[in-house]
């Protein structure tokens, strides 16, 4: 079982792992953390973009030979494959760690998977740490894999329109592979972040059918979309694939006659979360399936 020292490992790992989302696509976001024989943190690291290190590797590079003999907290299980990059599994061999927490199993893992392989090489294993709250940051991840296409969020301001913006939900798009904006334009959420040759805007028509535009945008290596304000055709078009919405609602006096009676959420989606965010009131929504 893992220890409290350990538990805190893993969350140090699931926020720094966030620090990957927008830039890892088609890889997972994943957060690692080394702690030497005393349990006392000595490197931590995750993943930027697919053909640099992987989360293990930065965080192994960090502790040095203070890993040997100590535990890694990872956030995915290890990578057993080479790709552009050698499998995590053998590093952490060859760093001697004797233990691995993993919070998530990686369904994409080849052969035996990560942890079988280290399981074998004498190193003690413990699987599902803190799975759900893992789950936060690789969820639209695992999502694209399971449904072969992107995870998407429909965000928006309550009354504001292409000509006032959308400040608070343009601040959104750096969490995002990709955002289609109010006229139709596909563009990464921060343009050359995923790097060279691993990831390409895609060129679509709104006017083709959810499922092909679905498609479209997951040929692109695109894990999670965003498609900002209310005022937008992709919305229509993809409203039966959107997974979240995130609405601001401007904020009001204490005392005041409502300005509208229309719904707040769309249809058959099930608020998450609510709270004050800035000038507007945030709500967060995600389809009830």
């Amino acid at each position: 079982m893992a220890t409290p020292n350990e538990l805190t490992a893993m969350r140090r790992a699931i926020a720094i792992s966030a620090q990957g989302l927008g830039t890892t696509s088609p890889n997972p976001p994943v957060g690692c953390v080394i702690l030497d024989r005393d349990g006392v943190p000595v490197g931590e690291g995750f993943h930027l973009r697919k053909g640099d290190h992987h989360a293990e590797v930065n965080a192994l590079t960090a502790a040095g030979e203070r890993a040997e003999g100590g535990t890694a907290v990872v956030t995915l299980e290890p990578c057993n494959h080479h790709g552009r990059t050698p499998p995590c599994r053998q590093a952490l061999i060859d760093a001697k760690v004797s233990r691995v927490l993993m919070a998530v199993m990686d369904p994409t893992s080849r052969g035996e998977g990560g942890a079988a392989v280290l399981e074998q090489a004498g190193i003690e294993i413990e699987r599902g740490v803190l799975e759900q709250e893992a789950l936060l940051v690789l969820g639209p991840w695992l999502h694209s894999l399971r449904t072969g296409r992107p995870h998407i969020t429909w965000a928006y301001t309550v009354g504001a329109n292409e000509d006032d913006g959308d400040e608070a939900v343009t601040a959104l798009r750096h969490s995002y592979d990709l955002v289609i904006r109010r006229n139709g334009t596909i563009e990464e959420g921060v343009p050359g972040s995923h790097g060279e040759d691993v990831f390409r805007v895609p060129r679509l028509s709104l006017g083709e059918e959810p499922a092909n535009a679905a498609l479209g945008l997951a040929a692109s290596g695109a894990r999670s979309v965003l498609i900002e304000g209310s005022e937008n055709e992709a919305a229509g078009v993809l409203a039966d694939l959107v997974d979240r919405v995130i609405i601001d609602v401007p904020s009001t006096p204490p005392s005041s006659v409502p300005t509208s009676a229309s719904a707040l959420l769309p249809d058959g989606f099930r608020l998450e979360n609510a709270g004050v965010f800035g000038l507007w009131t945030r709500l967060v929504a995600r389809r009830d399936r």
